[in-house]
């Protein structure tokens, strides 16, 4: 049965399905609607919008139901309007409370339209399920609140930069909310209207703390470097990654962050030639295996349009974010019913909010993240009361 949902919080369960708004005891049968929302995490159901890859209904919506939908669009667009301009967050209240319900109606019904075009002339990706678990966890982060305290810039308030920073996040929304469909080697970028997470300056993360006891960060150490290790079906070392290219790649010659720095230039340069890097990291043999000479494919069946100059890039690049993405969902797989929650990610590290009760999860939760199918990688963990004072905690 297809039905439309108005918002993705778990609170606002509200859905339209046979030509009736249901606000409480919703209907057996649900099968198919256009989005994801956190009420229907257990339900066995198909999305439309990730049929579509993300794209939006505007983009979709074919040209039989163009004017049905530009109309109730426009009526959409103008209630946000009016939400706006009467300061009414959406992130605290349901959207179907700041509407009538004949537009809700109308809204759904064009809605369900277009999802049974979709449905009837769109493949189920390959990917479908793995997208959908992805989903799952990036609205989940999307609903939590950051918990923001702007009193640790105090003593630099009298700096411009500061100053200008502190205003930025006062007009700012305290949610990060995650695109995951706006790279084309998957990896994740903030949307417009996000808390900026992934470009805010290292020497303001203090402004973060968690809601719970304290921040627990595990990140990747050499994430790309490993991910084409295992391309290469070859063991990851267990020490630190550019300690071990030292030693074993570059004969002891210089220091840790010089071979960290050589390695790096040598990779992504298809222009730079060194021998001993190419010997321990064949480079060929990657591009022999997942580029034809117009795109590359990944593992993860990924396919990205590449010259030769930028095919390994987008191989490594694109692997190590899929990878990364689905050891982020065995964690939030481990978290469920749980008071510690996935807080956000940065690329290579994941951040939770994490309550003592759950102490005894620590471990496990290690283990999941580490455990990739490219082998064991080594992982650090960090732990502090705001995302800027993170120490090293020695998990074993």
């Amino acid at each position: 049965m297809l039905f439309q949902t108005f918002d993705d919080k778990e609170k606002c369960a509200t859905l339209y399905a046979k030509e009736r708004l249901y606000f409480d005891k919703h209907p057996s049968k649900l099968t198919k609607t256009w989005s994801y929302s956190e009420f229907l995490i257990d339900k066995n159901i198909e999305y439309a919008q990730l049929y579509c890859r993300g794209q939006k209904l505007d983009q979709i919506c074919p040209d039989y139901l163009r004017k049905e939908w530009e109309r109730v669009n426009n009526k959409l667009k103008a209630f946000y309007r009016s939400v706006a301009e009467a300061e009414l967050d959406l992130n605290e209240h349901c959207f179907y409370d700041m509407v009538p319900r004949k537009f809700l109606t109308d809204y759904a019904e064009v809605k369900n339209k277009i999802c049974k075009y979709i449905f009837e002339t769109y493949e189920k990706p390959q990917d479908y399920d793995y997208i959908l678990n992805l989903t799952k966890v990036l609205v989940e982060i999307k609903n939590k609140k950051l918990n923001i305290d702007l009193k640790g810039l105090n003593k630099e308030i009298h700096k411009f930069k500061v100053r200008q920073f502190v205003k930025k996040v006062k007009r700012t929304s305290p949610y990060i909310k995650y695109d995951s469909f706006k790279t084309k080697t998957g990896r994740l970028v903030t949307r417009p209207n996000s808390f900026p997470i992934l470009t805010m300056d290292k020497s303001y993360r203090k402004i973060l703390k968690p809601n719970n006891d304290w921040f627990l960060e595990f990140d990747y150490n050499a994430a790309e470097l490993r991910v084409m290790l295992g391309l290469l079906e070859k063991e990851q070392p267990k020490e630190d990654l550019h300690e071990w290219n030292l030693k074993n790649v570059y004969n002891g010659a210089g220091t840790r962050e010089g071979a960290k720095k050589r390695v790096f230039a040598w990779l992504y340069n298809p222009e730079s030639k060194d021998t001993l890097s190419n010997k321990a990291y064949d480079r060929s043999k990657i591009l022999d295996k997942h580029w034809n000479g117009a795109s590359v494919k990944t593992c993860f069946d990924r396919e990205i349009e590449a010259d030769e100059f930028h095919a390994l890039n987008y191989i490594i690049q694109s692997t190590a974010a899929d990878l990364f993405l689905q050891q982020m969902i065995k964690v939030w797989e481990g978290l469920k019913g749980k008071k510690s929650y996935i807080a956000f990610c940065m690329h290579d590290s994941l951040i939770i909010d994490f309550s003592e009760e759950d102490q005894y999860l620590l471990n496990e939760l290690k283990e999941k993240f580490e455990n990739t199918q490219f082998g064991k990688f080594k992982v650090t963990t960090s732990a502090g009361k705001n995302y800027g004072d993170m120490k090293i905690l020695n998990v074993y």
